[in-house]
């Protein structure tokens, strides 16, 4: 009797695995190999000396912003928005969102532009007044608005990372592998938004070019950036501009003059990269508890960019206890500053710290 039950317990276990329903449609893709043993891909431990900073005050400053003043500006888990010294000291709270803020920028008047993975795409006034600016694009809702940056005529730009999948489900979209994401535009002067680009792969960080020309697009699950034109011939257009990243592309910033800061949340995982060609196998692994899903190590991973898309830097650090993951990477007067989806602060890194050459 024993073994009977124990036979019927194996065959609900199963069925479960491989008919329960599940809410992905997996697509077939076969990633390229990793860039291993590349020279501008190689290990080091030059982020092992970042300090951090604004500790103690909450979880999750997944991206960091410097504001005309020089103070750092960013969002918790909790759903606060918080401004510190350059430092990381003296925390005053903005606002709270009520959602998740992610990506921030800032308006032509100074007013706080939020990315809010539930709520949407936010404004935050001097008087910690909280409006919702968008909260759908061409008919379809923001089902997860992840990063913004605003131009000198006062338009948002931000990315809709996944129309399927919100902010609690990312594996969930990995997994399914499907072009979720969109490129999205509001003017903030007239409230007038419109979708720029669809077909993303977690579309996630975005960055204004030079001269406002283009814009950059990380595809976290692709591992690649795209350029999307905004002026000249090509407008309207997007073609990669680095592709096969080692690693899982987040936030990605400019510095104004001539690099693009890319954060990479982890290196890329060879059990998710060895499911992708498998969608049925993918279906199982949804059926899965998460502690065994395919799960990022903590390995702080920044790339520095030309706008050639040329890796110039490299940072990394894989010891026990490294800063990460980092999302956001932010070049301010003296310092890089780095954000991170779970740590407990930002940190910082001297800019006089980066190797010659770099």
């Amino acid at each position: 009797m024993i073994w009977r039950g124990g036979l019927l317990i194996l065959i609900v276990a199963l069925a479960y695995l491989l008919l329960w329903p599940v809410p992905i449609d997996p697509a077939h893709w076969q990633p390229p190999p990793p860039p291993a043993g590349e020279t501008r891909f190689a290990p080091n431990s030059r982020l092992a000396k970042v300090e951090r900073i604004a500790g103690g005050v909450g979880l999750g400053p997944e991206a960091v912003n410097i504001d005309a003043q020089g103070r750092l500006v960013t969002g918790f888990v909790d759903g606060r928005v918080m401004r510190f010294t350059a430092d990381g000291s003296q925390g005053e709270l903005l606002a709270d969102t009520g959602g998740r803020p992610l990506g921030l920028d800032f308006a032509a008047n100074g007013d706080v532009i939020v990315a809010d993975a539930v709520r949407g795409l936010l404004r935050i006034d001097a008087g910690g007044q909280v409006r919702v600016l968008a909260s759908e694009a061409a008919g379809v809702p923001l089902g997860f608005t992840d990063d913004v940056v605003v131009s000198d005529n006062d338009i948002a730009y931000y990315s809709d990372a996944s129309v399927k999948f919100g902010v609690h489900e990312v594996m969930l979209d990995a997994l399914e592998h499907r072009p979720n994401g969109r490129l999205v535009a509001t003017d903030l002067k007239t409230g007038t938004t419109r979708v720029l680009l669809t077909g993303l792969y977690f579309a996630n960080g975005v960055a204004l070019g030079p001269d406002a020309a283009y814009l950059l697009i990380t595809e976290t699950t692709r591992y690649r950036v795209q350029r999307y034109w905004l002026k000249g011939d090509k407008a309207g257009t997007a073609e990669v501009l680095i592709d096969n990243l080692p690693g899982f592309p987040d936030n990605i910033t400019f510095n104004g003059k001539d690099r693009f800061w890319l954060a990479l949340y982890a290196p890329r995982t060879a059990s998710l990269d060895s499911l992708l060609p498998y969608p049925f196998l993918r279906k199982v692994v949804a059926r899965l508890p998460a502690a065994v899903q395919p799960a990022p190590v903590m390995h702080g991973f920044v790339l520095g960019l030309n706008p050639a898309g040329e890796v110039e830097v490299n940072l990394q650090d894989s010891n026990p206890g490294a800063y990460a993951p980092i999302t956001s990477v932010r070049e301010g007067q003296d310092y890089l500053y780095f954000g991170s989806l779970s740590a407990p602060s930002l940190a910082r890194l001297p800019l006089s710290a980066l190797p010659r050459g770099m």
